[in-house]
């Protein structure tokens, strides 16, 4: 496989990732957010777009957390929480 190939290859592979993404994330901002946060509830239109272009990069991350249901925050795994816990 010569190098253009797999730069090609990569660049459709990106672009099909964002894509994704953004189709994800335009659902995501002003439907399904509500699901993982419930203050974002009541957030403006401005605040939805504003937060389009973090769900298309972060979309995998997003779809898991929406599909299992999960309102909780994340927890932080920091080394002083290990020792206290």
């Amino acid at each position: 496989m010569l190098p253009v190939d797999v730069a090609i290859w990569l660049v459709r592979a990106a672009g099909a990732y964002l894509l994704a993404g953004f189709l994800f994330a335009i659902g995501f901002a002003f439907w399904l957010v509500n699901r993982l946060d419930p203050v974002a509830a009541h957030g403006t239109r401005p605040f939805r777009v504003l937060i389009i272009p973090g769900a298309t990069l972060l979309w995998p991350l997003l779809l898991t957390r929406v599909l299992r249901g999960d309102r909780s925050p994340p927890t932080e795994r920091t080394a002083h929480r290990r020792t206290t816990a």
